[in-house]
Order: C-alpha cells, then structure tokens, then sequence
C-alpha cells in the first residue's frame, strides 16, 4: 500500500533590493508603491499596426506588475513626433498623473523585420535610466519586449528579470500526458513529445538546451532526453523498474534521479549519458524527488524512512542525511531555490496539496497557497518567482506566484489539464 500511493503521487502528478553597483534607486513617496507608465508605443506606419502597439505594451505591462516593485498602466498623454528624446517627453504632464516610472518605444516593419527601441525614464528626475533597440523578426516582438522588462529589473534591482525564461510542463490537451513548453508567461506554447504515451517530470538542462523526462513510451518509466532543437527522443536509463524524477545538476554533467533496479525506489546519480549509476541512498524505504542545490553540494529528496513521507537533505555523494521537514505527515516534491537559502516543496493537508518555503536550516516553514491543489513548484531562474500546478475550479493549469506567495495567475492556456512546470535556468 505504501509504494502504492507513492507511485500514485509520481504518476499523477515591493520590496527593492539591497543596493549594488550600477543601479539606479527610484522610491516613491511614503510607503506608496511605485507606479510605471506604459507609453502606447509610437510607429510611423498605418492605424493598421494598433494590435502590435497593444501586445508591446501588454507584455511590458504584465510583467512589471507581477514583478511586484511597480504598478504598470498603458496609458497616452503625449504623442512622438521626431524619435524619442528627452526633449520631447513632457514630465510634468506624467508626474501630474502620479507616475515615477514611464516607459516609451518606437518601432517599425520591413517586411518581416522589426526594429524596436525602448527607453525607460525616472520622471520625478527627468532622466533617462536605460534605453535599447532591438532588430529582429516581427515574430520576436514579445521576447524583445520581455527583453526590456528584463533590463529595467536590471536597472531598478541590480538584478536582471528572468521574463525571457520558459516553462516546461506536463500537458493532455492531446488526451495524452505530453510535455509542452511555453513563455514563462504563458504564450507561445508548444508540444515538444507527440508520442501518444505517458509523458512526465520535465527537468530543464542548466544552458536551457534541452530536457529531460520520464515517458512510458515502451512500457516502463524509462528516462529520456530531448534536445529543444530536435525531435529525437533519446533513452539516458531504461533500467528495470523505476527511471523517474530525474534532474540535472547545476553544471549539467550530473544528472539525479530515482532507480529501482535493485529493489526498493532509491536515488542515485548517473553521467550525463546515462551511464556510470552511483546509488546515493541505501535504505528500505522509498527514495524520490531529487533536488540539487545551486552550488551542486547538496541533494533535496523526499524519503519515507519515518514512516510518513518528508524531505531529507544529503551531501551529493549520500553523506550528511538530515531531515528538514518536521512538520505535516506528507511533504513532497522539492525544488531548491537558485539563491542556495530556500527549498519549496508540497505538503498534503486537509485532502489537499499545499506549496510550503522553507529555510535550508530548518526555520520559516511557511505555507504560499492556500486555494485549490497545488503541487510541483519550481523557481525561477532569479528566485523571485515560482511556478506549480493547480488544480482549481478552472481545472488544471500552471500558475506563477512571487516568491512570498502573492500574485498567484494562471498562466497555461487551452484545453486539458496542465500540471508539473519546470522553469529553464535562463
């Protein structure tokens, strides 16, 4: 019964930062949150480009806002006449709208060329604090306005966004368990396994290149690498029994995952090409879920040696065990954040999963959901977010929340049930 339910679980499933060199501190008033203005982007072409003018600035828009350090609005007080300038932005008719922030742009099409050029300014300075051009395909404009949205974190943090990043995930729009990918905001998504079978735990490689996964395609959990560039989906493990739960280890040479080649589901570690297994954990009980730290010296797992499921910490060659979890009968799925001082995990309560944070040491085991099922998180690449899947009343879906748990939006679209997010590391 025990190894039951835990196949079950497998299968199924504006605070600014502490200054640094180079950026530029903007605060606002009092304790009022600072608020951004989004230009209607400016062209010399035909009324007929308004829908492009429109998802510039909704990308920009919806990304700040979930950033958490500004308020975004679309908003037009001024038109461009001659490219845009200090000169020809009137500051005072934005301060009067109560804005800190303004972005503006300008683009133009050549065909299927796109040339974009942003400027992000402090109003109440009435300067300039970063500015840049894109030139590329029409098709890039979301990843260049995401672009943009990375450099203005950059400028206000110290810290670039991760808004160009990507998600992987577990999709049966197909009627099937296929992984997918798609922007960390939802949109471009794509299947990347048609293989009719059971697809699951995705796990970005460190350079973003390629993924790996578990897929039932021949009949037994056996692990499986893809290259984002390819179509070939190439076994890494196809031993006996279990191949699941795999991850790669932060310099991509290493990968984690669950075998039971020997009996009872333990992890181990193998080459990059599935070969040279090393068992890690050496015990009766079930053994999932690993999870490197950022500096590769440490592995996250969830073990039931005490009888109950909780997430264990080891050295990466199986030394040092301690438990870190100590409260709740039933924690899974760990993911260790990229700063090195937090793991997020799944705890079972009342019926349903719940995301928690916790401190590496133990301390602050905090509770981030509350609302419907949630399961699987996974951080983004600056640790300011974290992506899960959840099971509310509008069905499955991957949603992305800040790091404290606000701002929880679905970002999955489209039909079936969306579930177990990956975030790239870039």
């Amino acid at each position: 019964m025990r190894y039951l339910l835990f196949l079950m679980l497998i299968i199924a499933f504006p605070a600014v930062a502490p200054a640094q060199s180079g950026y530029i501190e903007v605060t606002a008033p009092g304790n009022r949150q600072l608020k951004l203005a989004v230009d209607t982007p400016h062209t010399s072409m035909s009324a007929s480009s308004a829908v492009l003018s429109k998802e510039i600035s909704d990308v920009l828009q919806f990304d700040m806002n979930m950033s958490g350090i500004a308020i975004a609005e679309s908003r037009v007080l001024q038109p461009l006449s001659a490219g845009i300038t200090l000169a020809d932005t009137d500051f005072a008719a934005w301060q009067a709208g109560g804005f800190d922030l303004l972005v503006r742009s300008e683009y133009s099409i050549k065909g299927d060329e796109l040339t974009i050029e942003y400027r992000l300014y402090d109003v109440p300075n009435r300067k300039m604090m970063t500015g840049k051009r894109y030139l590329g395909k029409t098709r890039e404009l979301r990843r260049f306005a995401h672009s943009f949205a990375d450099e203005i974190m950059l400028v206000m943090t110290g810290e670039k966004g991760c808004f160009t990043s990507r998600i992987v995930y577990v999709s049966t729009q197909t009627g099937n368990k296929e992984i997918s990918i798609m922007d960390w905001d939802g949109h471009s998504a794509l299947p990347l396994t048609r293989n009719g079978s059971i697809n699951l735990n995705p796990d970005f490689s460190p350079d973003g290149r390629e993924i790996i996964f578990t897929s039932y395609k021949r009949g037994n959990p056996d692990l499986y690498r893809r290259a984002l560039s390819s179509t070939a989906e190439i076994i890494l493990s196809n031993r006996k029994g279990l191949n699941i739960t795999g991850t790669y280890s932060p310099d991509g040479n290493t990968i984690a995952l669950t075998l039971s080649k020997d009996g009872e589901a333990e992890i181990y570690t193998i080459a990059k090409d599935g070969g040279k297994p090393v068992r890690l954990t050496v015990s009766s009980a079930l053994e999932v879920y690993p999870a490197w730290s950022p500096d590769g010296k440490q592995i996250a797992f969830v073990s039931d040696r005490l009888g109950k499921p909780q997430i264990f910490v080891m050295d990466s060659n199986g030394g040092h065990v301690r438990r870190l979890t100590t409260s709740g009968s039933y924690n899974v799925n760990p993911r260790w954040s990229p700063k090195g001082d937090k793991i997020v995990y799944s705890r079972l309560q009342e019926g349903s999963f719940q995301i928690f944070s916790i401190n590496v040491n133990g301390t602050e085991d905090t509770q981030l959901t509350v609302e419907g099922s949630n399961e699987n998180p996974s951080w983004s690449p600056d640790a300011r977010f974290i992506t899960f899947g959840s099971k509310r009343s509008a069905g499955e879906g991957i949603y992305v929340m800040r790091s404290d748990g606000s701002g929880q939006t679905k970002v999955s679209h489209g039909k079936g049930g969306h579930t177990q997010p990956a975030w790239s590391h870039r």
